[in-house]
């Protein structure tokens, strides 16, 4: 059944597979988010739960002018919010290569003497300083896995700020970052503080090793 691309459902399922792309594509250098839907489809599969078929436009969120097309298959399980949703993507035409953003960022936490910590990335002005744009991206890209595990037909996640972030001191070649940021899930309007644990190197993307949902005066 064709929805229009306006329809709140095709926005929630295109919202979840743009979150789930940008984890898988994104990085310190590149964080994709959902421009447009330009078609969408839902069909019921007995037993299983509603599939969307839908045609996106993704773009890059330091440079709005540097767009994709995507076309994505999101399934939702039904009755069941054990079961992350299953999403598959196709991105058309090339993403910007941030491989120098990339190595620079990883040798500049590599070299620092101390473990980087920080808080309130944007501030409350909407703010993020140049040396922190890597760090919003990662906890972007991270947040998309999040959304992926806990997506259902009524919900919509939203990255909203990195409350605190700090570095773990690691023996092998990856970073580790703990972040506690606050979603925003737009249906409820709710601001859910979420922790998660982020290993990132610029040969193996991103992992999300360990996530938990956090009561709300974790944020406080």
């Amino acid at each position: 059944m064709e929805l229009p691309p306006s329809h709140h459902r095709a926005d929630r399922a295109a919202a979840l597979a743009a979150g789930y792309a940008c984890y898988r594509r994104g990085s310190p250098g590149r964080g994709l988010r959902l421009r447009t839907v330009r078609r969408a489809g839902r069909r019921d599969i007995d037993g299983v739960g509603p599939k969307y078929h839908l045609e996106l436009v993704l773009e890059d969120i330091i440079d709005e002018d540097s767009t994709v097309n995507c076309t994505a298959e999101v399934l939702y399980h039904l009755g069941n919010k054990n079961i992350a949703p299953d999403v598959q993507f196709t991105i058309e035409g090339e993403l910007k290569n941030t491989d120098e953003a990339d190595n620079i960022f990883y040798s500049q936490i590599k070299s620092l003497e101390k473990e980087l910590v920080a808080e309130n990335i944007p501030d409350s002005h909407g703010h993020v300083s140049p040396e922190m744009e890597p760090i919003r991206l990662l906890a972007w890209v991270a947040s998309g896995y999040v959304m992926w595990q806990n997506s259902t037909e009524n919900t919509k996640f939203q990255f909203a700020q990195i409350k605190r972030v700090k570095q773990v001191k690691r023996s092998d070649e990856y970073l580790e970052f703990d972040y506690m940021i606050l979603l925003h899930e737009m249906v409820s309007q709710e601001i859910i503080p979420w922790q998660m644990t982020v290993l990132w190197h610029p040969q193996h993307g991103v992992q999300v090793t360990q996530d938990s949902r956090q009561p709300k005066h974790a944020s406080e």
